[in-house]
């Protein structure tokens, strides 16, 4: 199969590494200086899973590339979806599967209203991955979990989704194929919420998160909000999700940060506005109190 990775950054990046070190035939999207020294030297790889390695791959601008892929991960941020029409569109066949890896809860059905002739599941992703330098991602720690589903309605054979994850999972990424990817991806999004949230409101890694006090108080407040939620759209929780959450964010590397954390400490445009004023937002809608959502928004709106 071919991959296209559209967004080589810590998550597409760290996609597109794994598939390259198995051999398999991956294409990059890219902008920049990442994407010029990714051209000039291959794509620099720090894994703590994998070891590092610089890749060859073929990396191209959206505006350049007009090959064809039979998979395609969508690994931008939120704010850019509406960007990436165009080369969705070039890219896809009639069986061209686009699996959104992104933080933000209804991503599958947004880019799906975008390009409605092309088949758009849905799906998440538990990772440490970042840029740490140009043409350079490192993966952190030992969670490469990825989740990806069709919705019901979509109709995509069983055995389609499965044959893509028998060859991430031989590239060593733990893969799931959801049964209820709604619910799957509504609890990726209340985990990197509260995650995001947590770190950005008391500016700490993921190590102050995983000891009691205050700051772990807040990312429980999060999670117990985000749960309230969940519950009012009928999310059927496998596991307490607040329990869920802590066990998650327990097995993080303790230096590890959110990437709307990151971006805010940079000045750069940020994903708060799906991590957390969507979520305010969908709170209001349920009739959901959200105090602890709520004194986060109160510091962080200057980044609004």
């Amino acid at each position: 199969m071919k991959y296209l990775i559209i967004g080589t950054g810590g998550v597409g990046g760290s996609i597109a590494g794994f598939l390259a070190l198995a051999g398999k035939d991956v294409t990059c999207i890219a902008r920049g200086k990442h994407l010029e020294a990714i051209r000039r030297n291959g794509l620099h790889l720090k894994s703590d899973l994998k070891g590092e390695h610089f890749l060859p791959v073929g990396v191209y601008t959206s505006e350049e590339f007009n090959g064809k892929a039979d998979v395609i991960f969508v690994c931008v941020k939120g704010y850019s979806i509406d960007s990436i029409k165009d080369v969705l569109e070039r890219a896809s066949t009639p069986d061209t599967l686009v699996i959104p890896i992104l933080n933000v809860y209804g991503t599958g059905l947004r880019i799906g209203h975008l390009v409605p002739n092309v088949n758009v599941l849905d799906g998440c992703i538990y990772i440490v991955g970042f840029v740490s330098g140009e043409g350079e991602i490192t993966q952190m720690g030992n969670i490469f979990r990825m989740v990806f589903g069709a919705r019901p309605e979509q109709g995509i054979a069983h055995e389609r989704l499965n044959t893509i994850a028998s060859e991430l999972r031989a590239c060593g990424i733990k893969v799931d194929v959801s049964d209820d990817i709604n619910r799957d991806t509504f609890i990726k999004w209340a985990f990197i919420s509260a995650m995001a949230c947590t770190g950005a409101y008391h500016n700490v890694p993921m190590g102050e998160v995983q000891h009691e006090g205050e700051i772990r108080n807040t990312f429980i407040g999060l999670s117990r909000e985000s749960a309230a939620i969940g519950r009012k759209l009928g999310v059927d929780y496998p596991e307490d999700p607040i329990t869920y959450n802590l066990k998650v964010v327990d097995k993080l590397d303790p230096h590890s940060t959110a990437s709307m954390q990151k971006d805010i400490a940079r000045g750069h445009e940020s994903e708060i506005q799906g991590l957390l004023l969507d979520m305010i937002k969908l709170g209001k809608q349920l009739d959901v109190e959200m105090p602890t959502y709520n004194y986060v928004l109160e510091k962080l709106k200057t980044f609004l």
